[in-house]
């Protein structure tokens, strides 16, 4: 058709007169696509000058028109000075009225908007095809030729015919004045099976069968779809059409009313639409037999599923499949839905190997057995006699693999007519053998998953058995356990029971201890004096000389110092004592910032910090403020520091004590430090520094309760807890970390 439309298309051009680009946009691409020269006019004066310059077609929006449309169409017809340019008009709502008018003013025929673009091509090539003129046409809008000579009717159906012969689709003419096909192409004789004379001799309703697959009498169908074409549309539809053997074939018409003067033409383009309903079946088919394989759908359900599939692709065939054995020899019909049930039981059991008609040879070949007259071939001179009752003829058999390898089955379509695969029925053995392969592995794999899952079944019952045998030993083992911890429970209470009267003993021992060295040496002096104290009596009886009295009175004066200073010892301890269980509840509370406190505390230590050669540096930020008791604060503080006095800096001459306090992030927290560059203390004394009367200098006046008695404040009255780390050598030194709240508790820690 691309040389017949080359020719009616090299000198054609189309003029269209319309305002909106965008309904015509579509239509302008695909006129160039068919080589015709296009223009475009926005209203009438510019269609009348663009048509002054050689058109052979208008195409018209009639809303441009408006109601004085004959005139325009003639206006437009004239202006090239040639009456015959065929003019079609475009309109969404087409009256009557107004077809009359414009046909009565040269107007061909209705184009009903909107369109599909290719309709309206196709339509406006067949007009140029009609109306084409004996002489060669303008140049787009060149200088107008001569009036050429219009078509006769008479010979329309010549010219048509060359028209018709050049198209990629059946083609077929109609005169529906007379109810006659008056001109077809060869693939509609193709199509329908039927020479041209044949076609020739009816209408329409002989190539449509009585109904249409959804029960629609066709007659009805065409009368309705004619009409609708006569009233200008293009009108295209789905229909079953009739081949000549009667088996219908699918197809898409499109219907186009031809303005040729005094007749009702109908242009008929049919598309067969077997082979894309074809595959849009396979598409579908194939998608639902992989869903049931997905779902793990009964296997001989699937396999005739997917034998209809494939019988509905090609015409008579009749197919099965069967299985092998798990011994490799014997086959077994598996599914056979339109074969004869009788023909099938034949076949179970067979075993496999040369010369066993097409499934068994194939099977045991391992490859495609293609026969294609059962009663010459001698593959099957055994079955000849089954098969010949049942008018089987021609039988094609592929293997079936795993994905192993395994032949799993074999894949027949079987005809009763003698036939040849070609490429097609080839491409569905392909595709059935793919399809069962997969649908018998999955059942396959699934009995092997049944049988793995039951001996795990096994497996797991004899576990659960065991386990359950250790849940009542464990049970019981529970319940003796139970009764250990109670015993233990009732052990560690009296052992807890035990230890904190063993801490008191050591409490007690250790007040005793403390206590017994200077009570001890007052008493030995009060008894030392009281003897003397006798003998100067007895002395003073005899006379006493003034040199014992003098001996007896520095005796004395020694005696008090002797008793006076451990007395004070005593005194000073029991005060210690009564600091290990602090007073809470006369600390007073208050509101102070923590810099000003620290340098007030440091004030007294000046003069004794000066004497050893130690510095002391505090860093404290201004604002840090704390809601606590500053009595307590500044007793631990100032045992920790009397502390770096006494044994930091043993042995050393200078060194540094620093104070330094930071506040956390939310200002809930204040970490306080004291850190010296003293000796440090030993690790294993480390663990031990809070412990009651632990000292390193036992005997040189410590009582080994300072730290002891701020641990207990730090973490009971204050509600923080008190941290040490040291080290000894060349980096040595000692620092108590205080980690304090702000705002301390309201009622202290017990």
């Amino acid at each position: 058709m691309n040389q017949l439309i080359s020719s009616i298309t090299d000198r054609a051009n189309v003029l269209l007169v319309s305002n909106s680009p965008n309904d015509v946009r579509e239509l302008l691409y695909v006129l160039d696509r068919h080589n015709l020269g296009t223009g475009l006019a926005g209203d009438i004066d510019e269609g009348v000058e663009l048509a002054a310059g050689g058109t052979d077609l208008i195409l018209l929006d009639a809303a441009l028109a408006g109601s004085n449309i004959g005139a325009t169409c003639m206006r437009l017809r004239n202006a090239g000075g040639r009456h015959s340019v065929p003019l079609l008009l475009m309109s969404a709502t087409p009256s009557a009225e107004e077809q009359g008018r414009s046909v009565g003013a040269g107007a061909s025929d209705y184009i009903k908007m909107p369109f599909n673009a290719r309709d309206v091509a196709e339509k406006i090539l067949m007009e140029l095809a009609l109306h084409k003129a004996e002489a060669p046409a303008a140049r787009p809008f060149a200088t107008p030729a001569a009036p050429p000579r219009p078509v006769h009717p008479q010979t329309l159906e010549v010219n048509y015919h060359s028209i018709l012969a050049g198209s990629p689709d059946a083609v077929l003419l109609f005169d529906i004045d007379n109810n006659l096909l008056i001109d077809a192409n060869h693939l509609a004789e193709e199509l329908f099976g039927m020479p041209l004379a044949a076609l020739l001799q009816g209408g329409m309703e002989p190539l449509f069968p009585k109904h249409q697959s959804d029960g629609r009498a066709s007659p009805q169908l065409l009368e309705e779809k004619i009409r609708d074409t006569l009233q200008g549309k293009i009108v295209v539809f789905r229909a079953s059409c009739c081949h000549r053997d009667s088996h219908p074939i699918a197809c898409e018409i499109r219907l186009m009313r031809l303005s040729v003067p005094g007749r009702q033409l109908v242009h008929a383009r049919i598309i067969d639409l077997t082979e894309r309903n074809l595959a849009e079946a396979m598409r579908s088919g194939q998608s639902a037999l992989l869903e049931m394989v997905a779902k793990g759908a009964p296997l001989i359900p699937t396999l005739n599923q997917l034998l209809l599939l494939i019988e509905g692709q090609s015409r008579g065939v009749l197919c099965s499949i069967m299985l092998l054995d798990d011994d490799g020899v014997h086959m077994h019909s598996a599914a056979g839905p339109s074969l004869p049930p009788d023909y099938m039981a034949l076949l179970e059991g067979a075993a496999i190997g040369p010369g066993v008609g097409s499934c068994g040879t194939a099977m045991f070949l391992r490859e495609p057995v293609v026969v294609s007259d059962i009663m010459l071939d001698p593959l099957w001179a055994p079955y000849r006699e089954l098969a010949a009752p049942f008018g089987l003829r021609a039988c094609w058999s592929r293997p079936i693999f795993g994905q192993d390898g395994a032949v799993l089955g074999s894949f027949a379509m079987y005809y009763r007519e003698v036939r040849q695969p070609d490429a097609r029925d080839l491409e569905l053995i392909d595709t059935a053998t793919d399809l069962a392969g997969i649908a018998i592995g999955r059942m396959r794999h699934e009995r092997e998953l049944q049988r793995h899952r039951a001996h795990l079944e096994e497996l797991v019952a004899e576990r659960t058995a065991a386990l359950t045998q250790a849940k009542e030993h464990s049970e019981q083992t529970n319940l003796e356990l139970a009764a250990a911890l109670e015993n233990l429970s009732i052990t560690q209470e009296e052992l807890v029971r035990r230890d904190k009267l063993a801490a008191l003993g050591a409490l007690v021992a250790g007040i005793a201890h403390e206590l017994n060295t200077p009570i001890g040496n007052g008493l030995v002096v009060a008894t030392t004096m009281a003897e003397r104290t006798r003998e100067i009596q007895a002395s003073f009886l005899d006379g006493l000389r003034r040199s014992e009295l003098g001996a007896y009175l520095t005796q004395a004066s020694e005696a008090d110092a002797i008793m006076l200073r451990n007395l004070q010892r005593a005194a000073d301890l029991v005060s210690s004592f009564k600091q290990i269980a602090v007073d809470r509840a006369s600390s007073q509370r208050r509101h102070f910032l923590l810099r000003q406190f620290v340098a007030e505390l440091m004030l007294p230590l000046s003069t004794p910090l000066k004497a050893a050669g130690l510095s002391l540096t505090q860093d404290v930020p201004d604002n840090l403020a704390m809601d606590s008791y500053p009595g307590p604060l500044g007793q631990v503080l100032s045992n920790l520091l009397e502390n770096c006095l006494r044994h930091a800096f043993e042995g050393r001459s200078g060194g540094t004590i620093a104070i330094t306090a930071r506040g956390s992030d939310d200002g809930q927290t204040i970490t306080l430090s004291i850190a010296d560059t003293g000796v440090g203390i030993a690790a294993d004394d480390l663990v031990h520094v809070y412990d009651p009367f632990f000292t390193t200098k036992l005997g040189s006046g410590g009582s080994g309760l300072g730290l002891h008695v701020a641990h207990n404040i730090v973490t009971g009255v204050l509600g923080g807890h008190i941290d040490a780390t040291s080290s000894t050598g060349e980096a040595s030194g000692t620092t108590f970390t205080l980690q304090l709240p702000a705002t301390a508790p309201q009622s202290p820690a017990p």
